[in-house]
């Protein structure tokens, strides 16, 4: 049990990052209803609450939250957890919230995640940071940005960074274009953004870079960290384009202010791959203009897992990892 009902972020992302499962009781050892957080595999976390005989799971509202009935131990439990991976670090604040106002304000179970999700929707209406699948993906941009850096350098490397004005590439250097695509899943799913994000401009060859992270624990490395490297190498090396740098982040959505506590590494290696007839995906260049001139947006998923790493690629790509 800990001290109060509260279970710190850095004691989950240790257990998440070293995939072992644990549990925290939060609820005095004879205090009813038991209140349990819960670490499990695969980046799930989970609130566990006794029902008494008279008492069902509430509802969630939420299509992202469920709520459903266990037995652990011999109790009936309500079982509160996320159906996305990806929004775990959020989730856990969401559940040390209902989990404080049982153990600490003695509300019902039902009456603790109303008046919790009531707050949070509140909030939310509110401008916030970012959200966890940009901060990911422009951890994986800046993750090439450091490594065309190391091949050539730092001006050249943030003058070639592009996606955040909206460009159909997130790279364009001399010889070729990079979109970088970064999931915290397990196969290489990414979601592409309109038809033009993975076809090649003219004759000009294009490249997919798919990388795949992790919570990191201990060992991670945060976005804040990152940023906070490559303005340091910045500064430090093509001090002239540091503003040019910061309107990038800027227009990235970076906001330097909000909590950054999340780490992460590389879940497995980078994988490199021509942008061409073998590679699986919806080309602009294949849809009727007719189509064109109707459909004003297309987002889609491709799963590029088990899709072999290009044997040659730019050597601008070779030191691919998290600044």
């Amino acid at each position: 049990m800990t001290d109060e009902p509260f279970v710190p972020w850095r004691s989950v992302e240790y257990y998440l990052g070293e995939n072992q499962a644990t549990s925290y009781r939060l609820s005095a050892p004879s205090a009813h209803p038991e209140v349990s957080y819960v670490v499990g595999g695969n980046d799930e976390i989970a609130l566990y609450v006794e029902l008494d005989n008279r008492h069902k799971p509430p509802t969630s509202p939420l299509p992202l939250i469920r709520i459903d009935q266990i037995s652990e131990r011999g109790m009936r439990m309500a079982r509160i957890r996320t159906t996305q991976a990806a929004l775990v670090r959020d989730f856990h604040d969401l559940l040390n919230a209902v989990a404080d106002r049982i153990v600490t304000h003695q509300r019902t179970l039902d009456q603790a995640f109303g008046e919790t999700v009531r707050a949070w929707s509140a909030l939310l209406e509110r401008p916030r940071g970012i959200g966890t699948q940009k901060r990911i993906g422009l951890l994986g941009e800046l993750s090439a940005l450091a490594s065309i850096a190391h091949a050539h350098d730092w001006s050249a490397a943030v003058r070639a960074w592009k996606g955040a004005y909206g460009e159909e590439h997130d790279f364009g250097l001399v010889d070729f274009d990079l979109e970088v695509k970064t999931t915290a899943s397990e196969q290489r799913s990414h979601t592409v953004h309109g038809l033009g994000q993975l076809t090649p401009t003219g004759d000009r060859p294009l490249w997919l870079l798919s990388l795949q992270v992790t919570r990191g624990g201990a060992q991670g490395r945060s976005l804040r960290d990152a940023v906070h490297a490559v303005r340091h190498e910045i500064t430090e090396q093509a001090p002239s384009t540091l503003d040019l740098f910061d309107a990038r982040l800027s227009a990235s959505g970076w906001d330097p202010e909000p909590q950054d506590d999340e780490r992460w590494h590389m879940r497995n290696d980078p994988v490199l791959i021509a942008v061409d007839d073998r590679l699986p995906r919806l080309d602009m260049r294949t849809v009727p203009a007719h189509v064109l001139d109707r459909v004003r947006d297309v987002t889609y998923t491709l799963d590029v897992s088990g899709l072999p790493q290009s044997a040659e690629f730019p050597i601008e790509l070779h030191e691919i990892r998290i600044p």
